[in-house]
């Protein structure tokens, strides 16, 4: 038998036996679970005014922050305000998810553009009065990477008070003209 055959069923004799100390941890780790789960069963029926066993699983708390934020120079920069909608935060572009604003960039129209600065302004405006919270949204990231996130205040959205001063819209999952 050639050398290189006798080394394949060696490797191969090994990937077994690798195969089956993996399955029989596997077949441990799923007997100890049936077991605590049968005491904590039992313990949960014994003692019902104690309550489950296990905490109830929470929403993750949102992130605080506390920044002051400048003005993105052509996109660019650290900590900044790109758009009425769109923020870099410790290196990471944060989208608000819930809503859309006019664009500042690939403006269709005069009256878009100058609506787009002055989302961009305000924007920075709330972000910079204070402490205020990134929340989970449906979706991680979008399509260009950047995060979604809901901006809060207080139990407020900041992105709805844009859209209560006029200068957004409800995401509603499209684009529409700002012409």
């Amino acid at each position: 038998m050639s050398e290189i055959v006798k080394l394949h069923r060696e490797a191969r004799r090994s990937r077994f036996r690798a195969q089956g100390r993996r399955r029989a941890r596997f077949g441990m780790a799923m007997l100890w679970a049936a077991a605590f789960l049968a005491v904590a069963a039992a313990g949960s029926l014994a003692l019902p005014h104690i309550g489950p066993i296990l905490p109830a699983p929470t929403a993750p708390a949102p992130d605080i922050v506390f920044v002051t934020l400048g003005l993105c120079q052509g996109g660019r920069g650290s900590d900044c305000v790109i758009d009425g909608d769109t923020f870099r935060l410790d290196g990471q572009s944060i989208r608000i998810a819930d809503i859309d604003t006019p664009e500042t960039r690939d403006f269709q129209c005069a009256g878009e553009k100058d609506l787009g600065d002055r989302a961009t302004r305000r924007l920075h405006e709330l972000l910079n009065a204070g402490p205020f919270e990134l929340l989970t949204y449906e979706r991680d990231e979008d399509r260009y990477g950047r995060k979604l996130r809901i901006i809060g205040r207080n139990g407020q959205s900041l992105g709805q008070v844009l859209v209560a001063e006029g200068l957004a819209r409800t995401w509603d999952g499209a684009r529409h003209s700002w012409c």
